[in-house]
């Protein structure tokens, strides 16, 4: 199954954080089959004096939705991050990693919405993913990724 991801990082050495994520999901996920540029962004949903630098790759996987928020998770708490954002307070952090899109795959429980519900909000996400992927129709408005970019703000 081929699923695309965001990374995010503001803390410590940046770059270095998002090839040693990549690298784990290499490892740990699947093969990862495309990675976007790195973007410097400014930090969306809370105040920080730290940029953030932002990514998307695909990742061919074997792994079930579930499974796969599971890994990222444990790539997240390997590489450093201690807590997860509560309700929607967001706080610097070592590593991010979202899962945007699973195949078209809709799904929606307490532990995981695909697609991500605010990708599309969000230009931190939407530049990477549309430079790695812009074809692929999301699933929900079933639109494709290059046509929604354009329509993000932040």
């Amino acid at each position: 199954m081929k699923a695309y991801l965001g990374l995010g990082t503001n803390l410590g050495d940046k770059e270095a954080n998002l090839h040693a994520a990549v690298k784990q999901i290499n490892e740990k996920i699947g093969e990862v089959t495309s990675l976007s540029s790195f973007y410097v962004t400014a930090p969306w949903g809370f105040s920080s004096e730290n940029s953030f630098l932002n990514a998307a790759c695909s990742v061919d996987t074997e792994l079930t939705p579930l499974q796969l928020l599971e890994e990222t998770q444990a790539i997240e708490r390997s590489l450093g991050r201690l807590k997860k954002s509560v309700n929607h307070r967001y706080a610097d952090r070592l590593i991010d990693i979202d899962l945007l899109l699973y195949e078209d795959l809709i799904w929606d429980t307490p532990q995981l919405q695909l697609p991500h519900p605010l990708m599309t909000e969000r230009r931190f996400v939407m530049d990477p993913l549309t430079e790695i992927a812009p074809d692929v129709v999301h699933p929900l408005l079933k639109k494709k990724l290059k046509e929604l970019a354009g329509h993000n703000t932040k």
